[in-house]
């Protein structure tokens, strides 16, 4: 578990293959405010690679539930509609390398509200993978979902 939270990203907790552990530890964390959302793709990117060095023979998945809407670009200094779009540029660009890792992967889109961007369609486009929206998501639907992606062949890394 990844989280992308205010000024930067943390790993919350390693993988896991227990369903109830990270469950468990996601009941516990905070949303809301600013998302640097390029910065927590590129710590997973970290995490598959280096997990992936110690067992070249499992795939990662990752589940990344978000709205989409990155706020905090890779590098600071730009401000108004060039921050806000850089920083989106940044985790298009970072989901592309965490794709290139042939990591499996799921998009949970979190927005709400009468507009939507669309935003994290585009982030499931550059990972590879399906994109559900929240509202639609049942616990079977989500789980068919899962071994669906987990059982696809991998992507050339």
């Amino acid at each position: 578990v990844v989280t992308c939270r205010g000024g930067s990203a943390e790993l919350a907790l390693p993988p896991t293959s227990s369903v109830d552990v990270a469950a468990a530890r996601m009941r516990g964390l905070r949303t809301g405010g600013r998302t640097p959302l390029a910065d927590g793709l590129l710590q997973v990117q970290r995490v598959v690679q280096r997990e992936r060095t110690r067992d070249p023979q499992r795939r990662a998945l990752v589940v990344l539930l978000t709205d989409g809407k990155a706020t905090v670009p890779v590098q600071s200094g730009l401000s108004g509609r060039d921050r806000a779009q850089r920083a989106v540029d940044d985790a298009l660009r970072a989901a592309g390398l965490v794709a290139s890792t042939g990591a499996a992967s799921v998009v949970v889109d979190c927005e709400s509200g009468m507009v939507r961007l669309g935003l994290a369609a585009r982030l499931a486009a550059a990972l590879g993978g399906p994109c559900l929206r929240l509202e639609e998501l049942s616990a079977e639907n989500f789980a068919g979902v899962v071994r669906a992606v987990r059982d696809e062949r991998p992507r050339a890394a």
